[in-house]
């Protein structure tokens, strides 16, 4: 029996000891599917994968299937989709490729789905980084398939979210939005994101019920400067207005 090559071994290829290379995987297959769709910039939406679409609010029953969906979330859902198709809009006006921007989301449903369905409803590509879950294992149908990925690693999928992103819109979330949310903050407080990184904190009634950012200032633990960091709001125009200005100066 021909030996098989250690590549093409599946049982050596899920072992501990080739964690590097699926590790590795992880992040040269998302480099070389980005670069042959000329995908140079992201505009990247977190949120909650609890938001009802407008279907699903309609029909009561749905509401109850798999991870609950909340109907306080469903502003945001249709906020996001609202926000998504008018930047992918902005974009297409760009004729020079290093202009454009992709929206990107996690992949899931709730917000993750209204951010590539707004997309998709302008006519863009949309990108999808997923995670691999048990209650989250199917592609979000408004993804290009050639930008769909999932992945095992937490940490190499947040390097794409960061890498690519020239804006990010945080809408209210779980334990996830606020893991991504805290540690692209940190990581432009300690420079290491140099680049401009505009950032919509999008729902002041949410994001003010649930964390005073202003104890942080009073305590001494932030600078007043860093609230500047993030532009909190509650208006797809003003969110539209403060990332296109941003990203066009």
């Amino acid at each position: 029996m021909k030996t098989e090559k250690a590549y093409k071994n599946l049982d050596f290829l899920t072992s501990k000891d080739a964690r590097p290379l699926r590790i590795l995987a992880e992040y040269l297959h998302p480099k070389t599917q980005f670069e042959q769709e000329k995908v140079r910039n992201t505009i990247v939406i977190f949120g909650s994968a609890r938001a009802p679409s407008p279907e699903e609010l309609s029909d009561k029953e749905g509401l109850g299937e798999g991870r609950n969906k909340n109907p306080k979330l469903a502003k945001y859902y249709e906020a996001t989709r609202m926000l998504s198709k008018k930047l992918t809009e902005w974009s297409q006006h760009f004729d020079n490729e290093d202009q454009k921007h992709v929206i990107c989301s996690g992949g899931g449903p709730g917000i993750m789905i209204a951010a590539n369905r707004g997309a998709k409803e302008a006519g863009g590509k949309t990108a999808s980084l997923r995670i691999s879950l048990p209650f989250e294992d199917a592609p979000n149908p408004y993804v290009n398939k050639e930008l769909d990925f999932e992945f095992h690693y937490f940490f190499t999928r947040k390097f794409w979210f960061s890498y690519l992103a020239k804006a990010l819109v945080i809408m209210p979330g779980g334990f996830g939005t606020l893991d991504e949310f805290f540690e692209i903050l940190t990581l432009i407080q300690t420079g290491k994101i140099k680049k401009n990184l505009p950032i919509i904190l999008f729902g002041k009634e949410y994001w003010n019920k649930l964390i005073n950012f202003e104890t942080l200032v009073e305590f001494g633990t932030i600078d007043r400067s860093d609230l500047d960091l993030f532009f909190l709001t509650d208006s797809v125009d003003e969110a539209y207005d403060h990332l296109t200005s941003s990203l066009s100066s």
